[in-house]
């Protein structure tokens, strides 16, 4: 992993989600919903909402719809009742493709993940066929600026627990295990870090280029239609993105 920057994948997603802010919020409610459901409604007992609670405020949500999906994760306000399914399979030119949904409706989530799947050239697999491709690990993005000094974040994250480390020209990634993942966040942004992305998610082991230019528009509207469906929570791939990509 080290060495291999994620970083074009990462201003990618991020262009994408800023587009597309009211399905980021409905997807952010289901998140803390299903975390409060399961774990119940006090972030400090619960480190699943405490992260769904943290990546809904980096996403700018208002505090009154974050205590509404609490609350009706914990039943204050009628139960939504949601399941997380996965998804596997493979995108153009055998690209694998991992997708994390949280739905009330397994029916209709499957047909139309299955329908982004064939409409663009690729197809679902079965349960395991990709995922052993991806390590879950907590990534935490952070922009370039004059006033960081490398190395001193660099042993910062070390200290903190880090397991990686990787700058490249646009900016830093610090890897970690979803274990370490809160306390190396914490560390950091208490010592005034801002953070482009801070996640536990998928990272994939190798990635694969596609060279075919219909290869990788059909990638690009895979993944488009994926994310802009409310059931899909992430989608993961293992696709090195072009530099020059447009969002």
């Amino acid at each position: 992993m080290a060495g291999h920057s994620k970083w074009n994948n990462i201003k990618n997603k991020k262009g994408k989600e800023d587009a597309r802010r009211g399905k980021i919020f409905t997807k952010l409610a289901r998140y803390i919903m299903v975390a409060a459901k399961e774990g119940g409604g006090d972030p400090e007992y619960n480190p699943a909402l405490k992260a769904a609670i943290d990546k809904a405020k980096a996403e700018n949500m208002p505090n009154d719809n974050i205590e509404r999906a609490i609350k009706k994760g914990t039943g204050e306000l009628g139960a939504d009742i949601f399941e997380e399914i996965i998804y596997e399979g493979y995108g153009p030119a055998g690209i694998a493709v991992f997708v994390s949904c949280l739905t009330d409706n397994r029916n209709r989530t499957a047909s139309e993940v299955r329908h982004a799947f064939d409409k663009y050239g690729g197809n679902l697999g079965q349960t395991g066929c990709v995922s052993f491709m991806f390590d879950r690990k907590g990534l935490i993005a952070i922009e370039k600026e004059e006033s960081i000094n490398e190395e001193e974040l660099m042993m910062m994250a070390i200290d903190l627990g880090a397991e990686d480390f990787i700058s490249d020209e646009d900016g830093f990634e610090i890897i970690t295990s979803p274990e370490d993942f809160n306390k190396v966040r914490d560390g950091l942004s208490e010592n005034g870090f801002h953070f482009v992305v801070a996640e536990v998610t998928f990272i994939p082991q190798n990635t694969v280029s596609l060279t075919d230019e219909k290869d990788i528009k059909n990638m690009v509207k895979m993944i488009d239609v994926l994310e802009d469906n409310d059931d899909v929570q992430d989608v993961y791939h293992n696709w090195e993105m072009p530099d020059d990509l447009e969002e």
